[in-house]
């Protein structure tokens, strides 16, 4: 049978995209801040409902947001172990030290009531993950932020797409970060973006993308190369004219694995008042060894999960001397979590052969 990955990069019709193309390949003008670029940006702040800069990719989005909000180097910054590596490592580059929080078992999110422990006089900022896509208590850890003058900065990678109570996900806190990688429901191939709710934020975000360049003539601060190329943004066009009709072939999929998961493997779905992009199908066993023997079973049959994330940053050697023993729930979850393949182009007969396989394996 033909293998199954955790996940399938959803690309538009090749015409399409040769078509999107065409102007460029004609006019041999690939300029920086193109007219891809500025198209796509125009129409990306329509869609998520408040301004944005256009990254290369998400992590670089993630440091150019760390230091445009002039956080203190040596400052701590509390955040999640329960992440993809990438989150901690722009903290860490950007001089700043990651404290790490528990999260809460129900969906994956940072634990309000545990960060707020663990503000000292060294805190400037929470850097919570929308993991999944599933929102963190936003009310909660904006209360946090205010009450404590911290900045809010929001990993949300995976959340492009996501409204919760009505309002796009990426506008709650100072800035979220999202990323356009091959991986996500909306791609741009690589590729990323910073949303800020400070309109003052987007000429320092600009700076940091293009060497601080503003013309020819004026460099006005040190910057960095982050900026996003016009076949990115080509990409990025065409696949925003078919963002809802992915988004709801991946709702039919995931839909059918709640009907036909076995028991022991329970989906990890996002709180009320959420309207999902089902970036991903998380299921939560009851062991890491019931976990492990679903993950062996499935690869055996060619079909590729992934153990996202697992194990936690916390454990990787760079952060060993800064995790302590407070984030237990992350450790369980961490230790019980599967993600299941889930694509836009994921059939019912496919989501069946998973489903089936572990009913037979556990």
């Amino acid at each position: 049978m033909e293998k199954l990955y955790v996940t399938r990069t959803s690309l538009p019709p090749f015409e399409e995209y040769c078509a999107e193309i065409r102007d460029l390949w004609d006019s041999a003008l690939i300029t920086n801040m193109g007219v891809k670029h500025q198209r796509l940006q125009q129409e990306l702040e329509a869609f998520l409902e408040g301004p944005l800069t256009l990254f290369a990719n998400g992590h670089l989005a993630l440091e150019s947001v760390l230091e445009a909000l002039e956080l203190p180097k040596g400052s701590e910054v509390i955040t999640t172990p329960f992440t993809f590596v990438s989150t901690v490592h722009a903290i860490v580059r950007k001089g700043l030290v990651p404290v790490f929080c528990d999260v809460l078992e129900a969906d994956g999110t940072l634990d309000p009531e545990k960060a707020e422990a663990l503000v000292t006089e060294s805190t400037a900022a929470i850097l919570p993950v929308h993991v999944y896509g599933h929102p963190c208590r936003a009310e909660r850890l904006e209360a946090l932020s205010r009450k404590h003058g911290l900045k809010l900065i929001y990993d949300a990678a995976h959340a492009f797409g996501v409204r919760y109570k009505g309002t796009p996900l990426v506008r709650y806190g100072d800035a979220s970060i999202l990323s356009f990688h091959a991986t996500k429901v909306f791609s741009t191939i690589e590729g990323g973006a910073v949303c800020f709710a400070d309109e003052r934020l987007r000429q320092h975000l600009e700076d940091l993308a293009n060497f601080g360049i503003r013309d020819t003539e004026h460099c006005e601060r040190v910057g960095g190369n982050a900026k996003m190329n016009e076949f990115q943004a080509a990409m990025g066009l065409c696949n925003l004219r078919h963002f809802q009709e992915e988004i709801g072939r991946r709702k039919a999929a995931y839909t059918l694995y709640r009907e036909l998961l076995p028991p022991e493997a329970r989906l990890l779905e996002p709180r009320e008042g959420t309207e999902p992009n089902y970036a991903y199908c998380p299921v939560v066993f009851g062991s890491r060894e019931q976990r492990d023997k679903a993950c062996e079973a499935l690869l055996r049959q060619g079909i590729h999960p992934r153990k996202y994330f697992y194990p936690p940053v916390s454990d990787f050697p760079p952060y060993r001397s800064c995790a302590g023993d407070g984030t237990p729930a992350a450790r369980s979850l961490s230790a019980r979590i599967l993600c299941l393949p889930l694509s836009a182009s994921l059939s019912p007969a496919e989501v069946e052969r998973i489903c089936l396989s572990l009913r037979e394996n556990l």
